[in-house]
């Protein structure tokens, strides 16, 4: 996941939002349920034009979302 990207994770008996690359873990958010947490996700990502990662709670990703330039998105 490059630097900047926003993931929706569990962890702990929680859900978390953290930003990829920032220093302390970047986590800026933590919430009891899956729903709060991929809104917050969301929203973050779309203010940074970055992508946004959902996971499962099995750590695999679930979803996977762009909301700015996709870097695999070759035009040509």
């Amino acid at each position: 996941m490059p630097s900047g990207d926003v993931e929706t994770f569990h962890k702990d008996g929680s859900w978390h939002n953290r930003i990829e690359g920032e220093s302390g873990g970047g986590v800026f958010g933590t919430h009891a349920t899956k729903e709060p947490a991929v809104t917050e996700g969301r929203a973050e990502a779309q203010s940074r034009k970055v992508e946004h990662i959902i996971r499962s709670l099995d750590g695999t990703i679930g979803e996977r979302n762009t909301y700015g330039h996709d870097p695999r998105d070759v035009k040509g």
